[in-house]
Parts: structure tokens; C-alpha cells; sequence
């Protein structure tokens, strides 16, 4: 005896081609998924992490709020970075009373940043063994990361011991690795001290004599930073010949 079909699913035929098509469908969707895998495992996170000086001294002649200008737009100047070989994260470290992390580590895209304050004293070896223990964090700045950058700008003298501190970042692995960039803000900043952080007698402690030039130096943090994004290989420094090093405030 022979039943007859009610289902309108059942046995249904597909128009000509509709396997090719499916098929077409599905090898596309697995290449964007391979695409999209790619992607993401080339991205490889740039660290860029900065020592802010916050003491009370930087209350004065506008000093504070150049500083916070400056690095929101860094932060805002990173998240339109777009590339598939380096991602920038961004975390910012200060040293005013005592040493925090203000902005923890983390992709400079999920950034949000708020203002700083001024208060205290100048604890920058603190800020120092934070760096440290920053950069050494494998959850933090994993093995994949391109070399960081620590980017330290004061405007004075460091009221703790800051000699060892900073010896033991110099010689950690990664801390001695990292690209380095100083700002001297004012007469009274310590050019000593940043240059040590700086360990290399032809590295140049920048200076701002204006609250106006924090501003410029960060405009060439994020010039270098984003040159070093775009480079085939960004854990080489740009050239001073680079048309993107072109270092003066």
C-alpha cells in the first residue's frame, strides 16, 4: 500500500544549483571565520604605559590640566589606530602623595579616561616598581606583545628612594627592553634622574618650559607609537630621519 506524502517538507527539491550555492555559502562563511581568526591573532598588543608625575607642584601655572589633555587626546589618537599587525594598549601610572594605577592596562579602544588631580609629594621610585611589576605580569603584557614603551614626565625631584626601583626595572627583561621617552616639565625638574630612566647617554630628556609643550610631547609619544603600529616591524624604534620622528617641541 502506498502512503501519500502530506508533508510539504518532505521530499522537497531543490532548484538547480541550490547545492552549489550552499555550499558556496558555507565555504565563505568558514573563510570569513578564518579571516576573522587571522585577524585577531595578528594583533599583537603594543604596551605603551605613562609615569605622571601628579604632585602638587603640577597644581601650579596649568600644569595639571595641560597633562590631562594631553593624554586624553594620545588615548582618543590610539583608538583610531587601526592596523592588523599591533593593537595599543595603554595604561597610565601616577605619582602624586603615593603611586597608583590610574588607567589600568588594557586596549587603548576601551579606554576611558578621567582627569587627574594634584596633591603630595613625589614618590616615583613607587611608580617605578609598578612599571615593573606591570610590564613582568604575563596576564598583563602576554608573551606576544611587541616591545613597550614607558613614557616618564615630572616636574620635580623624587621625595623617595627611586635609585633601586629603577635599577631593578632597567634590568628586568622587558623593562630594560622597552623604549623609553622623559619629559622635564619646568625649572625644577630633575634632568638627572630622567636621564638615568632614560639609560643612554644620547637619549634626549625633553623639555617643557610652557604648560603648552606637554601637549607637544605627547603629540610625538603618539607619533612614535603609531609609526612603530604601522612599521613592518614594531619592535623597532622609528629613525630620527623618519619623517614621523621628527622629535622637537
Amino acid at each position: 500500500m502506498t502512503m501519500k506524502n502530506t508533508n510539504p517538507t518532505r521530499n522537497h527539491t531543490k532548484p538547480r544549483g541550490m547545492d552549489n550555492v550552499t555550499h558556496l555559502t558555507t565555504s565563505t562563511e568558514g573563510q570569513m571565520s578564518k579571516l576573522k581568526e587571522f585577524t585577531t591573532q595578528a594583533a599583537r598588543p603594543l604596551p605603551v604605559v605613562v609615569l605622571a608625575d601628579v604632585s602638587g607642584s603640577m597644581g601650579v601655572d596649568g600644569k595639571i590640566q595641560a597633562l590631562n589633555l594631553a593624554v586624553r587626546e594620545m588615548i582618543e589618537a590610539f583608538q583610531d589606530e587601526s592596523d592588523l599587525r599591533a593593537e595599543v594598549h595603554v595604561s597610565v601610572i601616577t605619582f602624586g602623595g603615593q603611586s597608583r594605577v590610574h588607567l589600568p592596562l588594557g586596549r587603548a579602544r576601551d579606554a576611558a579616561w578621567t582627569d587627574l588631580g594634584a596633591n603630595g609629594g613625589t614618590p616615583m621610585g613607587a611608580a617605578f616598581d609598578l612599571a615593573r611589576t606591570m610590564v613582568e605580569d604575563r596576564n598583563a603584557v602576554p608573551s606576544r606583545a611587541y616591545r613597550p614603551t614607558i613614557v616618564l614626565v615630572s616636574d620635580g625631584q623624587p621625595t623617595d628612594e627611586w635609585k633601586q626601583p629603577l635599577e631593578s626595572l632597567l634590568k628586568n627583561e622587558r623593562g630594560g627592553k622597552a623604549f623609553r621617552m622623559a619629559l622635564a616639565i619646568g625649572a625644577d625638574a630633575d634632568h638627572a634622574v630622567l636621564q638615568a630612566f632614560l639609560a643612554d647617554p644620547e637619549a634626549r630628556v625633553y623639555r617643557a618650559d610652557e604648560a603648552r609643550q606637554i601637549r607637544k610631547f605627547f603629540q610625538l609619544v603618539t607619533m612614535s607609537v603609531s609609526a612603530r603600529s604601522r612599521s613592518a616591524n614594531p619592535n623597532v624604534a622609528p629613525s630620527a630621519g623618519d619623517p614621523n620622528g621628527g622629535w622637537d617641541l
